[in-house]
């Protein structure tokens, strides 16, 4: 301090021909702290508190200090209330920057804001999650325990252990505390004279393999530097600093002041520790001390210069001698501070707090040297960069790990066992979920319907949609079945026409024939519909066709069984009964009625529970199988007729099974329908194994071969006889066969 203002009284620019006068004393501790500050701002001793404002003001016009946040909280209301400015050069506590407590409060130091903020990257930048933050009980320490638990919430970082520090501090125990969680990190926010007890104990109680991160209020002292010899015993120190600037002229300053002789004025005596007692200290040592807060007290002498001169209107003739200075304009004028010192441009923002200056990121050699390893930008850019090559860590090589739990492997989610976040244990996250770090490492996400996962996955993957296209092998075998047999269908249409008045074509039902293979064509359309992706139409025309004319067809068979038991046995012992069915042709009657009893059934089930397309997302985790959603229960309706049609056709066939070979359709309709029956339950067993894409072909396969199996065992015997044995397709043969009958029941 005394350096720049002499600096500035020989300046010819800046105050010329102004000459600042000072006076400079040590707040020693708290309880002698006052007389200083109360005589600086005393009129001929006396102190009037409710004067006008601007009248019997002392002749301080600005402050610079004091160095410690709990000493300028003590003397910094005695300067507010007359708005005296008091830069201070220490002071880093945050309640400085509330500007309706401390109106006239500035200064030239980051404030521990700032300091968190540097230690925070430092932490991130080599991933030490497990922290202590050691800390001076006082309100400097308390504040940056305070800013350190705001600054490390909801992100990765956990403090483990803190505890604040004084006279009589159990330190033995807390290094107990510390190595029974395994913290390998200490940060340490505490003035120079604590670090130095805190030092001293962690000598003696020999605590090694330690990361010791320094606020900047020791970082650079080697007075603590000397205390531990042998740095590399304890650990690694790495520390947060002011720039160590090199000021012109000081070191030649300080050699010129040890070749004087001072304290000649026994009246400073009155004051603690104004005599001086530095004989036994060399220049260098006096240097080399502590350069922390250099460059701060010469800013903060140069501010208030600066803010004189623009008071003084200063130019290069000199400056006003006319104009009276209030301290009040003196504050003005600093807050509107913006002058280049040292490369620096020295501003101040709407709080008072610095606008310049970086923090640096020193290491401390093992030979006591420090060096510069990297740099914290506040202004402009925001930088921030370190070049861990330069460290030597304790650990040889390897940047040391100081974590509760070691990260979970990719797919394994946390679980936290404890109060603090740091520490889990790892789960792999099951099939279908997912863990993402960045969003959330405490939980597995579950995939969403059109995606899946594998066990420990860290994504999900789209599901692959499956159905069975018309280009498909099965597709196309399907549907080329199908179409034979509508051709199958129009053959034998042609071939029964041709023949339509021989015994054989009568027997298998004359004109009903033709309804049936008309029916099996048209159940047939319900085969194109099992591929290409479902839609609600593709639902419907998949079952409408077959349920509706299939049911027609099984009509057919029910009244040709009925017809046949009719002519041979009901005949003659039921002769009303014959009478009214050929006199109202019952079998048209019937398979009408069955028709559009069937028609409704169906109309019922659609209007209430309307087959729609669905996506089958159970059967396989990977896949989604595009199907149509049937409401079985509903669809049972429209499954009773075909099903009581089928009892008939079984009922009628047993009671005609002893009729004449000619017109026993017994055999042939029974075993049609045991191939049907045999059909479905070898579907239904498919369905209850397999349920990929290849389930619609295979009940497409089931419609085709119930269809193929009326076709081929009913109507194939009877082509075969028309085309191959002409001679059975003959009346006489047939009345044989009657005559035959006859005899036999007769006996």
């Amino acid at each position: 301090m005394r350096f720049s203002v002499e600096e500035i009284n020989n300046s010819t620019k800046l105050l010329p021909n102004v000459s600042l006068g000072y006076e400079i004393f040590d707040h020693c501790t708290d309880t002698v702290n006052f007389p200083g500050p109360l005589n600086l701002i005393s009129v001929n001793g006396l102190i009037q508190p409710l004067e006008e404002p601007h009248k019997n003001l002392s002749k301080v016009i600005a402050v610079v200090g004091t160095y410690t946040s709990p000493q300028a909280r003590a003397v910094a209301p005695l300067f507010m209330m007359n708005l005296i400015p008091m830069v201070s050069y220490g002071a880093a506590s945050s309640i400085f920057s509330r500007r309706q407590i401390y109106p006239s409060f500035m200064r030239t130091v980051h404030a521990s804001k700032d300091v968190t903020e540097v230690i925070f990257s430092i932490l991130m930048e080599f991933n030490w999650k497990w922290v202590a933050f050691l800390y001076v009980d006082d309100s400097y320490g308390i504040d940056g325990l305070q800013l350190f638990l705001k600054k490390i919430k909801d992100t990765d970082i956990c403090l483990a252990y803190n505890k604040a520090l004084d006279h009589y501090s159990d330190y033995k125990a807390i290094f107990k505390q510390i190595n029974a969680q395994n913290v390998n990190v200490i940060i340490v926010f505490a003035p120079e004279w604590t670090v130095e007890e805190l030092m001293k104990s962690v000598k003696q109680i020999n605590v090694t393999n330690k990361v010791w991160i320094a606020g900047d209020a020791w970082s650079l002292n080697k007075k603590i530097r000397d205390q531990i010899q042998g740095i590399k015993s304890i650990g690694t120190v790495l520390g947060v600093a002011e720039p160590n600037m090199t000021i012109p002229g000081f070191r030649e300053f300080i050699y010129s002041f040890k070749a004087q002789t001072h304290c000649e004025n026994a009246k400073q005596q009155k004051f603690c520790n104004q005599i001086c007692h530095c004989s036994s200290l060399t220049a260098e040592e006096i240097i080399d001390a502590d350069p922390s807060f250099s460059f701060p007290v010469y800013s903060a002498v140069y501010s208030i210069a600066h803010a004189l001169h623009n008071i003084l209107q200063c130019g290069a003739d000199g400056c006003k001698e006319n104009i009276t200075v209030y301290p009040h304009m003196v504050l003005t004028e600093l807050r509107k501070s913006n002058f280049t010192l040292l490369n620096q441009t020295v501003q101040f923002d709407e709080n008072g707090e610095p606008m310049f200056g970086p923090y640096a990121i020193v290491f401390w050699d093992h030979d006591g040297s420090i060096h510069e390893v990297g740099y914290y930008n506040f202004h402009g850019s925001f930088d921030f960069s370190i070049n861990s090559t330069i460290i030597k860590w304790h650990t040889a090589d390897q940047v040391p790990t100081s974590v509760c739990s070691t990260e979970c492997d990719v797919g394994y989610k946390k679980t936290q066992y404890g109060i603090h976040k740091c520490c889990f244990n790892c789960t792999i996250c099951p099939n279908g979920t997912y863990n993402n770090i960045t969003e959330d490492p405490y939980s597995c996400i579950n995939c969403n319907n059109t995606q899946w996962s594998e066990e420990g996955s860290t994504s999900c993957s789209l599901r692959v949609v499956e159905y069975t296209p018309f280009t498909d092998i099965w597709a196309i075998g399907i549907m080329v079945g199908a179409f034979i047999l509508v051709f199958i269908s129009l053959a034998l249409s042609v071939l029964f026409a041709l023949n339509y008045n021989t015994p054989v074509v009568k027997s298998a039902g004359g004109p009903m024939c033709f309804l049936i293979l008309v029916c099996l064509s048209l159940s047939s359309l319900s085969v194109f519909f099992y591929f290409g992706e479902p839609t609600v139409a593709f639902c419907i025309l998949r079952y409408l066709p077959f349920l509706l004319f299939f049911t027609v067809c099984l009509a057919c068979f029910v009244v040709r069984s009925f017809q046949i038991v009719c002519i041979f046995k009901i005949a003659a012992q039921i002769p009303k009964l014959h009478s009214w069915w050929m006199k109202y042709h019952g079998q048209w009657l019937f398979i009408t009625v069955a028709f559009v009893t069937q028609a409704i059934f169906l109309l019922i089930n659609y209007i209430y529970a309307p087959p729609s397309s669905k996506m089958d997302i159970y059967w396989n985790p990977k896949k989604i199988i595009l199907d149509c959603d049937i409401d079985f229960k509903a669809a049972l309706i429209s499954l009773v007729l075909p099903l009581l049609f089928c009892f008939l056709c079984f009922v009628f066939s047993y009671m005609g099974k002893d009729l004449p070979k000619n017109y026993n359709e017994a055999k042939a309709i029974t075993f049609c329908l045991l191939l049907l029956i045999l059909t479905w339950i070898i579907f239904a067993t498919g369905s209850i194994l397999y349920q990929g894409k290849y389930m619609q072909p295979l009940q497409s396969l089931a419609v085709l071969s119930s269809l193929y199996s009326f076709l081929l065992w009913y109507f194939f015997p009877k082509c075969y006889i028309i085309i191959f044995q002409p001679q059975k397709n003959t009346h006489c043969y047939f009345q044989n066969l009657i005559q035959s009958y006859t005899k036999t029941i007769s006996q």
